[in-house]
């Protein structure tokens, strides 16, 4: 559990209802959805399903496949009629040709320039291992679109507990991070991280809630 800053007090984020709203394809309209946005990015078979999945409570509305490059779509998923998880196409997949690597990286670009909702995007990196050219890219592609990502680095449960502050750094200085980027070490087998995420989430939600100054 996540204490508040604030208050001391513990708390958790209840996911009452989810429903996958939208899903767009290479030549699909972008929806324009009233609540705000989270997207969540990384390359293929890092756990970004399995990740979405843990933060909705849900065993499989978002597919997971031990075959990378599956997620060729955006999808939206509605969550407590308050927001929205986007989770964006996988990259680095091999086996996907060229051509269609860059439809895909297209549909990503033009959903961070155009979408009027999204307030963060959650990039995940896979904690054992040093971050890829490709993960370095598309950390600096979202900085460029105006967002400072939230890094999630995945697969906590591979490494001994005494080496993730080694591996967290690793992951930092192999996308020579801003100052201040948040990164959250990440297990979808034990759920370590989720309350973290949670938190960021719900900090979010709080500033929509704010009345705009007069």
């Amino acid at each position: 559990m996540v204490k508040s800053a604030e208050t001391g007090m513990r708390y958790k984020m209840i996911i009452k209802n989810v429903l996958l709203e939208t899903v767009c394809g290479i030549t699909s309209t972008l929806p324009e959805n009233e609540h705000i946005e989270f997207a969540f990015a990384g390359k293929s078979n890092v756990g970004k399903s399995s990740l979405i999945n843990g933060l909705m409570n849900r065993k499989a509305l978002a597919r997971t496949s031990a075959q990378p490059g599956k997620t060729q779509t955006i999808n939206f998923y509605h969550i407590n009629d308050q927001m929205y998880f986007v989770d964006l196409p996988g990259y680095g997949y091999a086996k996907v040709s060229e051509s269609e690597k860059a439809k895909w990286g297209k549909m990503i670009e033009n959903y961070l320039h155009k979408s009027k909702k999204l307030r963060a995007v959650f990039l995940l990196i896979d904690i054992r291992h040093e971050p890829s050219g490709n993960d370095r890219l598309m950390y600096d592609w979202i900085l460029k679109q105006g967002f400072e990502p939230i890094i999630i680095a995945t697969k906590l449960d591979k490494i001994k507990r005494s080496q993730m502050q080694k591996h967290v750094k690793m992951v930092k200085e192999g996308l020579k991070v801003v100052k201040n980027t948040i990164v959250i070490p990440y297990s979808a087998l034990t759920k370590q991280g989720r309350e973290e995420i949670y938190e960021v989430l719900d900090a979010y939600l709080k500033m929509e809630e704010e009345p705009d100054p007069a």
